[in-house]
């Protein structure tokens, strides 16, 4: 059976459950690394200018019109 847990890995690599977890089992696991939500923001802004040439053009008004049925 699969089971996910959330948890923190300290600067040594220690794994530590960040919910209550008796006992962490041994043997293989798959790990994924979250970005954290200030990387994200800063991508985002840094993108907005580039993306905004695109999001501004009456194309693409046209192109999400059936989207917005009040308009």
């Amino acid at each position: 059976m699969l089971q996910t847990i959330e948890v923190e890995i300290d600067a040594s690599g220690r794994v530590h459950p960040v919910e209550p977890f008796e006992h962490l089992p041994s043997g293989r696991a798959l790990l994924t690394f979250l970005t954290p939500v200030e990387d994200v923001a800063e991508t985002a802004l840094l993108a907005e200018s580039a993306l905004a040439e695109d999001w501004l053009k009456s194309e693409e008004d046209a192109a999400w019109a059936h989207l917005q049925p009040d308009r």
